[in-house]
């Protein structure tokens, strides 16, 4: 197969991962199943994300691009196993989209974002069994803050939610009163209960409690990682180091980091 010339359009990556599938085509593509390809999609997604955080616009198209591979070489998969078509995956969005935006594809109309959210609530609502919770839809498998964050939200959506912040804030008050008098039994539990809170207080003030804890991860990682250096440029080993002495170092790293 010769190299295309269109690389920018959407037909010559599905013929690309079709070829790579193809009898004669990768080794490695051709051995891919849904299943095995689970960790390259969950990798993909935080690599995203991460470049999300950073705002690079070219690391972001890059990472697209690598996360839209992930769909293109599932569709694959199941095109060569009989059981749906990329043109079925695209089919189901569409007819997803128009189907939650009556007020755009229809003659329902809305006042603001709030009721756009509400009512993609309701109409997800419709699309489930009667049986089946609306926290069904929510992936349990997503790290637990954004899990917290998801649900909480979609309750939200209909009305279970604190009427204020401050009802939450003395629900923290109230769990950390708890967490403090927990036995070594209860601790894990009561320190969840704590978790969930906070994340509780971030989705009302519009924090992405995941986000959040990956930017105080990196900001950590970099303060540490300046500290390391300090004491590689001081010819001094860190665990060597007091706590005061390591606790003074961590305050020169975060002076340093805030002046750069």
């Amino acid at each position: 197969m010769a190299v295309p010339d269109d690389l920018n359009k959407w037909e010559t990556l599905v013929s690309i991962i079709a070829r790579l599938r193809a009898p004669d085509g990768c080794p490695w593509d051709r051995k891919q199943t849904h299943a095995s390809l689970r960790e390259n999609l969950m990798e993909e997604c935080y690599e995203l994300l991460e470049a999300l955080d950073e705002g690079d616009p070219g690391k972001i198209c890059e990472e697209l691009g690598d996360l839209l591979l992930q769909v293109v070489l599932q569709s694959q998969i199941a095109r060569d196993n009989g059981e749906f078509e990329i043109e079925d995956v695209i089919k189901s969005i569409n007819d997803k989209l128009i189907h939650r935006h009556p007020h755009i594809f229809g003659s329902e109309k809305v006042k603001d974002a709030d009721e756009v959210a509400h009512n993609w609530e309701v109409l997800k609502r419709e699309e489930r069994d009667a049986d089946t919770s609306m926290l069904d839809g929510v992936p349990r498998q997503m790290p637990a803050l954004s899990y917290s964050q998801a649900i909480q939200r979609r309750v939200a959506q209909v009305g279970f939610d604190w009427e204020d912040i401050n009802g939450v804030i003395d629900k923290l008050a109230e769990e950390v009163g708890e967490f403090q008098k927990s036995n070594e039994e209860q601790r894990a539990e009561e320190f969840g209960d704590l978790l969930f809170t906070l994340v509780n207080i971030a989705r009302r003030m519009g924090v992405d409690s995941e986000a959040a804890l990956r930017e105080a991860n990196r900001k950590f990682y970099r303060r540490f990682s300046r500290m390391e250096e300090l004491c590689r440029q001081r010819g001094v080993d860190f665990a060597d180091l007091s706590f005061d002495e390591q606790n003074a170092l961590w305050e020169e790293a975060k002076k340093r980091a805030e002046e750069e």
